[in-house]
């Protein structure tokens, strides 16, 4: 799993804002604590890369249990499970992530602990989070994905320069001001020119002179056009089923997507590969595996039984908590 982690891109691609002296890059988050809240519970965290892939320091790694919101924008993270009346604290802005371009995948290749999920953020952070069971596990996985491709505005024109170096594009931070037909053509033409872009450069002839710096730069931007083809893919499909199934609350939507066995593909949308990893054996890498779009799939332990959890924007509060306490208790502390 350390691949997640082993990518280096260039600084510029830091986009978002900086709170304080934490170093936490966000965007707007007091204003978004007032914002819709689109699912809330309680999950454990472990932080696996920090800002640019950068692998996060060994003691800095530990899970954490935490109670859940996911309100605008940004997924707050609470000791204590929320309070109206309460206001958010410094830790509060401290742990909190901007998931405005981010995407979640189920850690298919993580057996330490049950029910876990990766987020990988605009700037490339990694999490892990672990959910009290599969159905819950789902159910976030969805409505993050859902978020992100409901109000991430369209990236910012490429950069025109000859230098080889590669960096990632900017990514803007604020919403969307599309409809949301006009969001989900944008993502899928996003998805159709990530797509051209990754074929021209995997069939292109390798020169067998490249090697060193050069080499890496390569190496870098084809993680980057596959995690972007998987991310545009999975919004894309996911908003477009929105749109079909006419559904306003994420709940009934998440329902009907389950009840349907997962995301059918519409005829006006692009051809979007329901495992992009099998298509493109060109890295063998754990990275590819997890990269892998169960948002628009559901496990078997998430079929049917999983549509009454997703009518529930919290999933049972404490009961979470104690189940995750449960889990935890099983478990040995993962490096």
């Amino acid at each position: 799993m350390s691949e997640l982690a082993d990518i280096r891109t260039d600084s510029a691609s830091h986009t978002m804002k900086r709170l304080g002296s934490s170093g936490n890059p966000l965007v707007g988050v007091a204003h978004q604590a007032d914002g819709e809240l689109y699912k809330s519970g309680f999950l454990v965290r472990k932080v696996h890369a920090d800002p640019d892939g950068k692998r996060t320091p060994r003691g800095k790694r530990g899970w954490k249990s935490f109670y859940a919101m996911l309100k605008g924008m940004v997924l707050y993270l609470q000791k204590d499970e929320y309070r109206a009346e309460k206001e958010l604290t410094e830790e509060d802005v401290k742990n909190a992530v901007s998931i405005h371009h981010s995407l979640a995948m189920r850690a298919a290749d993580y057996s330490k602990r049950p029910n876990v999920f990766y987020l990988r953020t605009a700037d490339w952070r990694v999490f892990l989070f672990q959910a009290p069971n599969a159905e819950q596990m789902q159910s976030w996985i969805t409505r993050i994905n859902v978020v992100a491709a409901m109000f991430s505005a369209p990236p910012f024109p490429a950069a025109i320069g000859s230098q080889k170096k590669f960096s990632r594009p900017l990514l803007p931070g604020s919403n969307t001001k599309l409809s949301q037909e006009e969001q989900v053509k944008s993502h899928e033409n996003r998805f159709r020119a990530v797509s051209s872009e990754l074929s021209d450069l995997t069939a292109a002839t390798p020169d067998r002179k490249v090697k060193g710096r050069e080499l890496e730069e390569q190496k870098l931007r084809q993680e980057y056009l596959e995690f972007e083809k998987t991310r545009y893919g999975t919004y894309a499909m996911l908003l477009r089923a929105k749109l079909a199934s006419g559904d306003e609350d994420l709940s009934a939507f998440e329902a009907r997507l389950f009840d349907d066995g997962g995301l059918q593909r519409a005829h006006s949308s692009p051809s979007l590969p329901q495992d992009t990893t099998n298509k493109e054996k060109t890295r063998s890498s754990k990275t590819s595996k997890s990269l892998k779009v169960t948002s628009s799939s559901t496990s078997k332990a998430g079929g049917s039984s999983s549509r009454e959890a997703s009518k529930k924007k919290n999933g049972g509060g404490s009961g979470q908590r104690a189940e995750l306490e449960k889990q935890s208790s099983k478990q040995e502390e993962a490096p």
